[in-house]
């Protein structure tokens, strides 16, 4: 099976493939020449995830699923969740973002936090939806060079590394994303079969 997933983000489809069984193909916005900016207009992950999902459905006529993940952090009152690959501004700097986490957390003892995934796949017509939390802490400073995002300053919990500081294999196991498309891995297998 062949499936768009509606996103220019190479790292976050490489991470999603290696997580696939080989019977399902990923293929990104640039395979079917998208090189639209596809509105995040909604103020939720579901919102921006079915928003995304329909636009390439409804542009390409395509199965495709579209995820929309938050950083949300409780001293934050959940920010900067929907916003946060533009948290600090349209230019989506990952460094500018991970800066402002940190000078806005300075001095708080609170530093609990989630990464949130929801997939949107449209199939044939029907919407479903998938969510994949993880938990953890902001760290007080970034450390380690893999994944990407605010990967450097989130600790999951149970681990006393970053994100950042583990190989693709072993964010995927625990991850956010990585739970949410093992949903849609279970999903599509029983749809298949």
């Amino acid at each position: 099976m062949k499936l768009i997933f509606a996103t220019q983000n190479q790292h976050k489809a490489d991470e999603i493939q290696k997580a696939l069984p080989d019977s399902i193909q990923i293929m990104t916005l640039k395979d079917i020449n998208c090189h639209d900016d596809i509105p995040e207009t909604e103020n939720t992950l579901e919102g921006n995830a079915s928003l995304k999902s329909k636009y390439v459905v409804e542009h390409f006529n395509v199965n495709c699923f579209a995820d929309d993940t938050g950083l949300e952090i409780e001293a934050l009152n959940g920010e900067p969740g929907v916003l946060s690959a533009r948290y600090a501004g349209a230019s989506k700097d990952a460094n500018d973002n991970m800066n402002l986490v940190l000078e806005k957390l300075k001095g708080s003892q609170n530093r609990r936090a989630q990464f949130r995934t929801v997939i949107s796949l449209m199939l044939e017509g029907k919407e479903y939806q998938f969510e994949g939390i993880v938990k953890g802490t902001i760290r007080e400073v970034k450390s380690g060079a893999e994944g990407f995002g605010y990967d450097p300053i989130f600790q999951p919990d149970g681990f006393d590394i970053t994100f950042a500081e583990m190989s693709m294999e072993e964010k995927n196991k625990i991850s956010h994303r990585g739970r949410a498309v093992q949903k849609l891995i279970d999903f599509l297998n029983k749809y298949e079969s």
